[in-house]
């Protein structure tokens, strides 16, 4: 279901980045093409290495190449993209999102694409229900974005709640019925 559609997955910096790599996986064995964007700190949980291994691509967070000064255009991702994924998101990342703070490429990519976008947050149960987050939630289910509610369990900081990332088995499950209900004429997120 997922052959030749051009997914744009967006790591934010969480523990769960690492579930990235299984989503990259996920979506290629299905035939998708993925283009991964991370913020900058993101590198601090997860190799861009290893996503662009996985993908195929290299993997962007900057604005431009520190090496060749080559410009990673946000614009040209934005209308690539059949649609743009963020998994893990984080309550910064969804502040910004919501408030249209564009300081990196991620933010930048977002505020120009042109595809549906599916938010997967992932964040300690405290943060996750903080009254901002919960705001910024509700914003970006406005603006039309559909936000995959995480899962109840242990999170990383020890404590038990909703904070976890759904499966990367989900929200490929989630994605492949989104293009099923598009394919059909139904397509709604």
């Amino acid at each position: 279901m997922l052959e030749g559609k051009k997914i744009l997955l967006g790591v934010t910096a969480s523990i769960a980045a690492y579930k990235a790599a299984t989503l990259v996986r996920l979506f290629i064995k299905e035939g998708a093409e993925v283009q991964v964007i991370m913020t900058p700190i993101t590198k601090e949980f997860i190799t861009p290495v290893t996503l662009s291994t996985l993908s195929g691509k290299p993997v962007f967070s900057d604005f431009f190449s520190n090496t060749s000064g080559q410009w990673n255009s946000h614009v040209d991702m934005g209308i690539w993209a059949d649609l743009f994924l963020v998994a893990p998101v984080t309550a910064s990342t969804m502040g910004k999102m919501a408030n249209g703070i564009a300081d990196n490429l991620l933010i930048t990519t977002y505020l120009s694409c042109k595809c549906p976008v599916i938010l997967a947050p992932a964040m300690d149960l405290d943060m996750y229900r903080h009254p901002s987050t919960v705001r910024n939630t509700e914003i970006l289910k406005s603006y039309g974005n559909r936000i995959l509610e995480p899962d109840t369990g242990e999170l990383a900081s020890g404590l038990y709640g909703k904070g976890r990332m759904v499966e990367p088995e989900i929200i490929l499950e989630t994605i492949k019925s989104f293009f099923k209900a598009t394919a059909g004429g139904q397509g709604k997120i």
